[in-house]
């Protein structure tokens, strides 16, 4: 096909998808509108249930937690195909210098290290309180190491995150959600239930197994984030 054609081909389907587009957001309410009849329900009980301030948080790791599972799983699955696919025998191999020069980004960039690990475990343990959550602090987590590459190099953000130690944290955050339900199950209650005191509402010690749900999600989030990373950047050091 010739340039002109290739050019002709992309223009007419931009245009047919942002006709479907278009049409699809047609209709909907205005925006900040929610007319949902089970939204305003759990809006109005998730307080007094479960003794979170954040609803999102009572929805996702307790009134549909098992979903939530799924989505846990479905991370693990998509970080484990991708270091099955990417990862070779490459630790024998002498790492190339690859130290950020600038004196200025290497300052400013290590500097914020500590503040986004500490940002991120902020997000994290409040994240049933206020917005935010083990999905957010995870990520949080994850870019404070990816940081150290750069600013820095990639042999102290390997250093960082020793493979071995992230595999087995992926592991321990994924295998904790599903601990969690089989405990509910092993105290008489149904699958992922909480089956622990819900504590004192506006506090860290709320929402019984919220908090642990929400804990190993961020385990899951943050190990599985830094495995990706540690992948595709050595398949940017090594190039085939």
């Amino acid at each position: 096909m010739s340039r002109r054609g290739r050019l002709i081909l992309f223009g007419t389907s931009a245009g047919v998808f942002g006709a479907i587009l278009v049409w699809g957001l047609t209709g909907l309410p205005a925006f900040g509108g929610f007319n949902g009849e089970y939204g305003q329900i759990v809006n109005g009980v998730a307080g007094r249930e479960r003794h979170v301030t954040n609803v999102v948080a009572a929805i996702v790791f307790d009134y549909r937690g098992f979903d939530t599972l799924g989505e846990e799983f479905i991370l693990f699955g998509a970080v484990m195909g991708v270091a099955l696919l990417l990862r070779e025998a490459r630790d024998d191999r002498e790492r190339p210098r690859d130290e950020v020069r600038s004196d200025a980004v290497r300052a400013v960039g290590l500097a914020m290290v500590g503040p986004t690990v500490v940002f991120g475990l902020f997000i994290v343990a409040h994240g049933y309180l206020t917005p935010g959550g083990g999905f957010q602090g995870g990520i949080a987590l994850a870019s404070a190491l990816v940081l150290l590459y750069a600013s820095g190099r990639y042999r102290a953000f390997r250093a960082a995150s020793p493979q071995e130690l992230v595999d087995f944290t992926e592991g321990i955050g994924a295998g904790g959600y599903a601990v969690v339900g089989i405990a509910s199950l092993l105290a008489g209650s149904l699958y992922l239930q909480n089956f622990v005191g819900l504590g004192t509402k506006d506090t860290l010690a709320a929402g019984g197994t919220i908090a642990l749900l929400n804990a190993a999600t961020a385990l899951a989030v943050a190990a599985g984030m830094t495995l990706l990373c540690h992948e595709f950047l050595e398949e940017v050091m090594y190039p085939e």
